[in-house]
C-alpha cells in the first residue's frame, strides 16, 4: 500500500457510492410519480402503462445496484486482493513468451469478469424481462449468444492484444503513439466490418421489401442527399419485445437497420420521422464528431498509459508485484473508469445536444408531429419511464427526458406550421 492505493480506494468508494446514491434517487423519484401520468402524456399513455414503466425501470435499477457492487468487489480482488499476481504467475509458468503470457492474463481477466456477471444477466433476461413481457430469448438462444460472444472475444481479442503488447515491447519511447494508431485503425476496420460480418452472426437482416414504407424512405434519402448500402429489417423479436432503429457502418458500408418490432409498432409516416432523426445525426456530422472525440480521448489515454507504465508507484499502489506491459495495459483498462465516473454528465450533455439537433433536422425533413407520435408509442411499448430523476438522468441518459424532448418537438412543430 502506498499513497496511490489510498487515492484509488477513495475514488472507487466515491464512484460506487455516487452510483448507488443516484440509483436511489432514481427509484425514489419514479416511485413518487408512479401514480400520476405526466400531463404532457395523459391523453396518450394510460396509468397502467405508466406504472409498468415505473416498475420496470425500478427493477432494472436494482439490478444495476448489484452490478455496481459486484464490479467494485471484482476490481478490489483483482488488484489489492492479489488475483492478478496469481493469474500472471500461472500464465508465465506455462507460457514462456512474455507477450503470450500477457495476452493470456488480459483475456483470462475479461472472461472471468464476464462469467462472474453471467448470473445477473440470466436473472435480468429470464426473470425481469420475462416478468414484464419483453423477453423472447430461449435458453438455447441465450447459450448460443454467450458462446458467440466468448468466441469473438478470443478470435478478435487475441490478435489485437498480441499486436498491442508487441508494439509496447518493440517500438521504443513513443510506443504509445504507434499503439494509438493500431487501435484507431482496428476500430475503424471493425466499424466497417460489423454490419456485414459480425452482426449477421447474431441476427438475420432482411432487405426492406418494396411498398409504401420503402418509397417514403427512398424519397427521404433523396431529400437528405444520403446514400446507403441498404435498408434492413433485423429480427430483434427473437430476443426481445423492445423496438429500435439504428444507423451503422462507415464509407460504402453504411446501413439503416430497423427492428422488426419497431416496424410492427409504428406507421410508415412515424418510421419515416424516426429515420429522419437518425439521418440528422449523419447530416449534422455527429457521427464524425463522435469518432474524432473518441480518437482524441484514445490518444490521451495511451499518452497517460505511456507515463504510468514507467511509474513503480502505479503498480505497487494497485497491489501488483510485476511491472510489465500486459499488467500496465490491464490495470489502466480496469482502473480508469473509477476516475472518469464524475465526467459522465459532460458526455451526456454533449449527446443530448446532438439529439436536439437531430430532432431539429428531422422536423425539416418530416412532420415533427409524426416523430412525437412515434416517440410516445416507443416510450409506451418499451416501458421507458416518463419521470426519471433529473440528476440521475444527467449522468446516465444520452437522450433528453421524455417530457423535455416532446416539448422541444412541439416547439419545432409550431415553428414548422
Amino acid at each position: 500500500m502506498n499513497k496511490f492505493s489510498y487515492i484509488f480506494l477513495f475514488f472507487l468508494v466515491a464512484s460506487t457510492l455516487l452510483t448507488l446514491w443516484l440509483n436511489k434517487r432514481q427509484i425514489m423519484h419514479i416511485m413518487h410519480h408512479r401514480n400520476s401520468v405526466p400531463s404532457d402524456f395523459s391523453d396518450k399513455i394510460d396509468l397502467t402503462a405508466h406504472q409498468k414503466a415505473a416498475d420496470y425501470t425500478i427493477a432494472k435499477t436494482k439490478i444495476d445496484n448489484l452490478q455496481t457492487l459486484l464490479s467494485a468487489g471484482i476490481l478490489i480482488i483483482l488488484t489489492l486482493g492479489g488475483l492478478i499476481n496469481v493469474i500472471l504467475e500461472t500464465s508465465q509458468t506455462y507460457l514462456y513468451s512474455d507477450i503470450w503470457a500477457g495476452v493470456s492474463l488480459v483475456l483470462f481477466v475479461f472472461v472471468l469478469s464476464h462469467l462472474i456477471g453471467l448470473p445477473l444477466s440470466v436473472y435480468q433476461t429470464f426473470k425481469v424481462e420475462q416478468y414484464f413481457g419483453f423477453n423472447r430469448t430461449t435458453v438455447t438462444q441465450f447459450i448460443k449468444d454467450q458462446f458467440l460472444q466468448l468466441s469473438l472475444m478470443f478470435v478478435i481479442g487475441i490478435p489485437l492484444l498480441y499486436a498491442l503488447l508487441w508494439v509496447m515491447d518493440k517500438m521504443g519511447t513513443y510506443w504509445w503513439l504507434y499503439a494509438w494508431i493500431l487501435t484507431i485503425s482496428f476500430t475503424f476496420f471493425m466499424t466497417w466490418l460489423v454490419p456485414t460480418v459480425i452482426a449477421p452472426l447474431f441476427n438475420k437482416f432482411t432487405p426492406l421489401e418494396e411498398g409504401e414504407l420503402k418509397s417514403k424512405i427512398t424519397q427521404l434519402f433523396e431529400r437528405c442527399g444520403f446514400n446507403s448500402k441498404g435498408i434492413y429489417i433485423m429480427d430483434g423479436s427473437k430476443r426481445s419485445g423492445h423496438g429500435n432503429a439504428y444507423f451503422t457502418g462507415i464509407g460504402n458500408n453504411k446501413r439503416i437497420v430497423f427492428f422488426d418490432t419497431l416496424i410492427d409498432a409504428l406507421s410508415p409516416d412515424e418510421i419515416e420521422a424516426v429515420l429522419a432523426h437518425e439521418l440528422g445525426h449523419f447530416k449534422c456530422k455527429h457521427i464524425l464528431k463522435q469518432m474524432l472525440t473518441s480518437t482524441l480521448i484514445t490518444l490521451i489515454g495511451f499518452a497517460i498509459l505511456g507515463v504510468l507504465k514507467q511509474q513503480n508507484w502505479f503498480f505497487e499502489g494497485l497491489g501488483v508485484l510485476q511491472n510489465n506491459n500486459a499488467v500496465a495495459l490491464l490495470l489502466f483498462i480496469l482502473v480508469m473508469p473509477v476516475f472518469t465516473t464524475f465526467l459522465q454528465p459532460l458526455s451526456s450533455h454533449l449527446q443530448r445536444k446532438f439529439e436536439f439537433e437531430a430532432d431539429a433536422f428531422a422536423s425539416t425533413m418530416a412532420n415533427p408531429e409524426h416523430l412525437i407520435q412515434a416517440l410516445v408509442k416507443l416510450y409506451r411499448e418499451n416501458a421507458s419511464t416518463l419521470t426519471p430523476d433529473p440528476l440521475y438522468s444527467s449522468f446516465h441518459h444520452s437522450h433528453p427526458p421524455a417530457g423535455v424532448r416532446i416539448n422541444h418537438l412541439k416547439e419545432l412543430a409550431h415553428k414548422a406550421y
